[in-house]
């Protein structure tokens, strides 16, 4: 017997929330066995030209990736799974925040840069950047994740740029992209109750930009800034023992890109767009939440 890539649990849950089956023209073959065959596709991070026939025809399996990355449904299916982890009261509101670095394999770096922008997509945080978010840092060329987890280590927001951005200026960015809609009447939300980070995003900027929208932050102070308040003293950060104790907690982040980076496409990029690398994300996002909840 074949294994599963999706247990029978999950497919229940997740089957009606995906499009329905185009029958005019080219009909498709059925859902499951497409997007299991995506599933092994970046579980395995191999070629999508060597997908297992037993999912069908890998070019089949690719094209309808491709298309729903560029319209938008798996951020869409994402929003759904969060819909319903909401409703159960299962989403921790007290989130932390973090990046990491996957190496660009030789096989997507090979579009040339600056030919990423134009895309007139109805979603602009689907459009594809002039990078490809492929940049050359200490460790070649990479990408960069910048993510931010509920509490309890699963993917709430993410943001894909090139490998050599600073993480301080990516926070708002990423604080931005939450939106977990509710069940019934009303506006998603996207305010958490509080965040968490570590030292690379203690920035005036990013305390001021979590004050004004009322979201308590936990973000110890780096040395240099401690040493220049010294000099010219001011208003104390306080990290005093309640803020330490709740700082133990940003670890959750670690854990959720350790969930990500047992699927290794995710581990090492060898998408070429920037925009199919995020829609692998949501993929496997959408997966650690249904057997999460």
């Amino acid at each position: 017997m074949t294994r599963r890539e999706i247990p029978d649990e999950v497919w229940a849950v997740l089957e009606p929330m995906l499009p329905a089956v185009k029958t005019a023209g080219r009909p498709w073959t059925d859902h499951r066995g497409a997007l299991e065959g995506m599933v092994w596709k970046y579980r395995t991070g191999a070629p999508w030209r060597d997908v297992p026939e037993r999912f069908g025809k890998w070019n089949s399996i690719y094209k309808r990736f491709n298309r729903w990355a560029g319209d938008g449904t798996w951020e869409a299916l994402l929003a759904e799974v969060h819909k319903l982890a909401d409703a159960a009261g299962e989403v921790e509101w007290v989130v932390a925040i973090d990046s990491t670095i996957a190496r660009v394999h030789q096989h997507g770096a090979t579009l040339t840069r600056g030919t990423g922008a134009g895309s007139n997509h109805k979603n602009p945080s689907w459009w594809e950047p002039p990078d490809h978010a492929i940049g050359r840092s200490r460790g070649g060329l990479t990408c960069k994740v910048h993510l931010v987890s509920d509490g309890k280590g699963r993917p709430l927001s993410w943001a894909v740029t090139a490998g050599n951005i600073n993480d301080t200026t990516m926070l708002s960015t990423v604080l931005d992209g939450i939106r977990v809609p509710r069940l019934g009447p009303g506006r998603p939300r996207t305010r958490p109750d509080r965040v968490l980070a570590d030292k690379g995003y203690p920035s005036k900027a990013n305390r001021a930009w979590l004050r004004a929208r009322g979201i308590a932050a936990t973000i110890p102070e780096r040395e240099d800034q401690i040493a220049h308040r010294a000099k010219k003293p001011g208003r104390p950060i306080d990290f005093g023992a309640e803020q330490q104790q709740r700082y133990r907690g940003r670890n959750v982040v670690e854990r959720c890109f350790n969930k990500l980076k047992q699927w290794r496409g995710i581990a090492m990029r060898t998408d070429k767009l920037a925009r199919n690398y995020r829609a692998a994300i949501a993929l496997a996002a959408t997966l650690i939440w249904l057997r999460s909840t």
